[in-house]
């Protein structure tokens, strides 16, 4: 005796999101933010296990990116607005808008310039190396720009051109571009991307621990990797943005930052190989290569100087 098995129809293509913002007590809570939050997180937490098995201060580090998320926040809004200015400034249209970040519009090379600069500060502050916190951050910074991908998902946005492959994604005719409204499904771009960041991921992660990374190695590392396949998944996109020389902008960006990056991997493997040590780092705001006992001062200062030396330490001054 045979049974009938329901046939299960499965899509040729990845649907579309049925909504990307949900209300609840009428706050909208959209997917957009909290892509970008746990992204966040889950970069942060990879970066903090990085940090502390070299030796680092748990902290410190949350300290650093007190400082890095926000500039890096702002700075990819920045990026976006400045590269994309056409969408929010001119005839018709609405400056205001510019402002409005959780309609998506998160450049990531504004992000990491500005989240980087954003540490280098907090760095400064807490007497530790730079280098060495961009180095234990790095995997963590591909790994949260996979989550962030899927707030374009769920935006609809950032799509490439029209496919008929099964993994083609539905666009709803609403977010469909000019000229393409005949067309349902695309080039998911921003799943090539996350797999791509996946496999950045993994290449830092086994490269450090075969060779030790270290003086920004890692950090250069994941620049190059990301960008060069970037460059081509971006060239893929048919969203509207500026071209330079009949190539998009940000192509011609990833283009340059390879470049810089190898070239700065290269100088770094040469001129200082092996890790720089973190361990001796201290709380943040606290110098760790200042004196901290009247013992380590200067043979020849007076019993004054050696106090005020210590005291200065003690209560967190820096340069």
């Amino acid at each position: 005796m045979s049974s009938l098995i329901p046939a299960v129809m499965v899509p040729a293509f990845i649907p579309s999101p049925s909504q990307g913002v949900w209300h609840v007590l009428g706050l909208p809570i959209r997917a957009y933010a909290l892509c970008i939050l746990a992204g966040i997180f889950v970069g942060y937490w990879l970066g903090r296990r990085r940090w502390v098995a070299r030796g680092g201060s748990a902290p410190v580090l949350a300290d650093i990116m007190f400082w890095a998320i926000p500039f890096g926040l702002v700075g990819a809004r920045i990026y976006h607005v400045i590269t994309d200015a056409e969408l929010y400034f001119g005839e018709g249209k609405h400056p205001i808008d510019a402002l409005k970040i959780w309609h998506g519009g998160l450049g990531i090379w504004g992000a990491v310039g500005f989240g980087a600069l954003g540490a280098w500060i907090a760095c400064r502050r807490a007497k530790v190396p730079f280098l060495a916190v961009a180095d234990a951050m790095a995997p963590g910074i591909a790994l949260a720009q996979i989550f962030g991908r899927f707030g374009n998902y769920f935006n609809q946005e950032l799509f490439g051109g029209p496919t008929t492959k099964p993994w083609g994604l539905e666009i709803a005719p609403d977010h469909r571009p000019a000229g393409y409204a005949d067309f349902a499904t695309f080039h998911p771009t921003f799943l090539y991307e996350a797999v791509w960041n996946l496999g950045v991921v993994a290449l830092i992660l086994l490269a450090d621990r075969r060779f030790k990374l270290g003086h920004g190695r890692a950090f250069f590392l994941y620049v190059a990797a990301y960008t060069a396949g970037r460059a081509w998944i971006e060239h893929m996109r048919i969203d509207t943005v500026n071209h330079i020389l009949g190539l998009r902008l940000n192509v011609w960006t990833a283009i340059i930052l390879f470049v810089l990056a190898v070239a700065a991997f290269v100088v770094s493997a040469r001129k200082r190989p092996g890790q720089e040590d973190i361990s001796t780092g201290a709380a943040a705001g606290k110098p760790t290569d200042g004196p901290t006992e009247p013992s380590e001062a200067k043979t020849d200062t007076t019993a004054a100087d050696a106090e005020a030396t210590t005291a200065k330490a003690n209560d967190g001054s820096s340069d």
